[in-house]
Formats: C-alpha cells, structure tokens, sequence
C-alpha cells in the first residue's frame, strides 16, 4: 500500500465525509471500493475506515533463560556477520575475519541478552505480538460525491443477492 504523500492536504488529518456503507470484514470493504473504481467513480473521494477498534495481545511463548540466551546469540552473530563481512572488504581473509567476528557477536549478544533479561526481575516472562483489530469497517466519501456512491454500492448489493436493481 504506497504511502500518503505528505504534500496532500489529507494528511495527518481525521478522515472525513459521509458513511455511505459498514462491512464486517476489510476485504469486503475493500470488495466495494474496487466496485466503485471499476465503475469509474472518483475513488480519490473515498476513505475506509476501521471502527470499535481493539488492541489484541496474542501470547507466543514462555521466555526462560535457555531461550533468552539463544535469541541474543543469534541477534549478536548477525550484527558479528556484518562486521565479519566489513573486515574482509577492507583486506582480510574471508576465515580469519568472519570467524571471530561471528563468534564475538554471538557471545557479547548473548551476555547482553541474559544480563538484560535477570534485570527484568521476572516481569514478562512471556513473549507476544500485538495488534489493532477493527470491529467494522465503514467506507467515507465526500459529501457531494456520497449519493452517487451509495447509488453504485446499491447495485453491488443487489448483484450479490441476485436481484435486480432498485429501478430495473
């Protein structure tokens, strides 16, 4: 998804407009918007928000020191690696400069990781990804585009539910 440019005056900004649908799920909001760019509508009008929105913690594992341990060593032997890599450029032997390099990363990575982690005093000992998660998702449009919007997702609906349109 490329970035707002930040010339455009909608940055930074709420969104705004009128609600003229709510989805349950992002790729059905996603469905309507592609609808209305096939159709030839000005999508640049058109925002899709998400809405009831919650933050969700999902648990990944137990940390204990054998973990913590193995995770600094291998933090600590990349960083090694890209030292290693930059002592061969600048004239060692690929062995004797990767080598070492690799294996001091992967113990001072390792040190640091098990000091760091007796200092947390036992808090998190569990390791977890986190994310927003919207309940619904409404699609916005400008107020003077939003009855021709909402004309257009009108036909979308009723091609889904297999009838003709409101006028056919």
């Amino acid at each position: 998804m490329p970035a707002m440019n930040p010339t455009d005056p909608r940055a930074g900004m709420q969104p705004r407009g009128e609600e003229i649908a709510t989805y349950a799920s992002y790729l059905e909001a996603q469905r309507a918007v592609d609808f209305l760019a096939d159709s030839e509508f000005e999508v640049n009008s058109v925002t899709i928000v998400g809405t009831d929105l919650t933050m969700v913690e999902r648990i990944t594992g137990r940390r204990t020191y054998p973990k913590v341990a193995l995770r600094g060593a291998a933090t600590g032997a990349y960083f090694g690696f890209f030292i290693g890599i930059l002592l061969y450029l600048f004239g060692g032997e690929l062995l004797t400069a990767l080598l070492p390099a690799l294996l001091l990363g992967a113990g001072a990575g390792m040190l640091f990781a098990v000091i760091a982690y007796a200092m947390s005093g036992g808090k998190r000992d569990f390791t977890s990804t986190s994310q927003v998660v919207a309940g619904s998702f409404a699609i916005l449009c400008l107020a003077e585009k939003a009855p021709a919007a909402r004309q257009l997702l009108g036909t979308l609906e009723h091609e889904r539910e297999g009838q003709p349109p409101a006028g056919a």
